[in-house]
């Protein structure tokens, strides 16, 4: 009896060793270094609100207007690649009806332009590649990936400070569902200003040095848990001037009770965040699970085969009793009556 090895069973143990191998570094090696701040980003975000802002033309606050806010934010590709960070240039631009669209930052409430630098795997501050203005924190424009349930330091580039931002729970927004971050901002001196001293309440001075203070009403943020993008936003800014020394505003720059991410920006964000999402949790998830189970059936079936090998239907072989002349059964005389069969001679062998 005899055992031969098919080829087929050592493809099908190879490739199960294979992937038996190739599923945890889906999971440890490809899955974190996918998890890296893209850099070829190009992305608007638009917010929408009411409130008061100061008119320069009626020289005057003027309320309960529309107001906008428009950022656009645009991956430096080149300085991205030769760094190894997200280099990301940012234009902010806060509007009235008036001066919408946001193109230009004449006619704008304040319009700024920013470079953030980051690093791509930990989301942390990089100090390099004409950075402005230089920020600090943890959360900014997006959260580090795996965003847990616990604080964290936002950069509130207004203030010029971080702010801690406290883990409120889980919010659906369009649907999908994001980790929800609350915060407020007492007011603070952030600047000063020359201004005509009526705008600040001393009308016999020409002139005054007058305090720019800074608050916000309450910062919302929901982040996708993955990715750390942020699928809603919502701030409730107010910017004040204050006679120099004094501690009561006395003219209202910019209020609103809550300024907050339109539905369009929001389903483009839910969009954005889902996809990428979905990659990463393929790659660290679903096919981990799926190469490793079947690399283990496939493993198995080849080992299985291999051991029990591929049983040969051909017949033993010359060897037995009665093949030539002079055997037991034979006949010597050419010509002679067939002899009778030896059960032996022809009895087939069997595996």
């Amino acid at each position: 009896m005899r055992r031969t090895t098919s080829p087929f069973s050592l493809i099908l143990l190879g490739l199960g060793a294979f992937l038996l191998v190739l599923a945890p570094m889906l999971a440890w090696y490809v899955e974190p270094r996918a998890k890296r701040t893209p850099t070829d980003i190009d992305t608007i975000t638009v917010f929408k609100g009411k409130g008061s802002y100061f008119d320069t033309k009626k020289i005057k606050t003027v309320h309960d207007k529309n107001l906008t806010i428009t950022r656009q934010v645009r991956g430096d590709v080149a300085d991205s690649e030769e760094s190894g960070r997200a280099v990301w240039d940012v234009v902010t631009s806060v509007d009235p009806d008036a001066s919408l669209p946001a193109t230009t930052p004449h006619d704008a409430l304040q319009w700024t332009k920013e470079r953030w630098v980051t690093d791509r795997r930990t989301n942390k501050p990089v100090h390099c590649c004409d950075e402005e203005p230089y920020f600090e924190g943890e959360a900014y424009l997006k959260f580090p990936f795996d965003v847990e349930k616990r604080s964290y330091r936002w950069w509130d580039n207004t203030l010029g400070a971080t702010v801690p931002l406290t883990y409120r729970g889980t919010k659906k927004v369009q649907g999908y569902e994001g980790y929800r971050f609350t915060a407020t901002v007492k007011p603070h001196k952030t600047g000063t200003r020359q201004v005509p001293g009526r705008l600040v309440g001393q009308p016999k001075k020409s002139q005054v040095i007058a305090d720019e203070y800074y608050a916000n009403h309450g910062i919302e943020l929901v982040a996708d848990r993955r990715t750390g993008r942020i699928i809603y936003a919502a701030i409730g800014p107010r910017k004040t001037l204050r006679a120099p020394g004094s501690d009561k505003d006395a003219r209202v720059l910019l209020d609103s009770e809550r300024i907050a991410f339109t539905p369009a920006t929001q389903k483009a964000q839910v969009k954005l965040a889902k996809d990428d999402s979905d990659r990463l949790k393929l790659v660290g998830e679903t096919l981990p699970v799926v190469t490793g189970v079947l690399g283990a059936v496939l493993a198995l079936a080849g080992a299985v085969w291999v051991v029990r090998g591929r049983r040969d239907d051909g017949v033993e072989g010359p060897g037995g009793h009665g093949n030539g002349p002079g055997g037991d059964g034979g006949s010597a005389e050419p010509g002679s009556p067939h002899p009778g069969t030896s059960t032996t001679t022809l009895q087939s062998s069997t595996m």
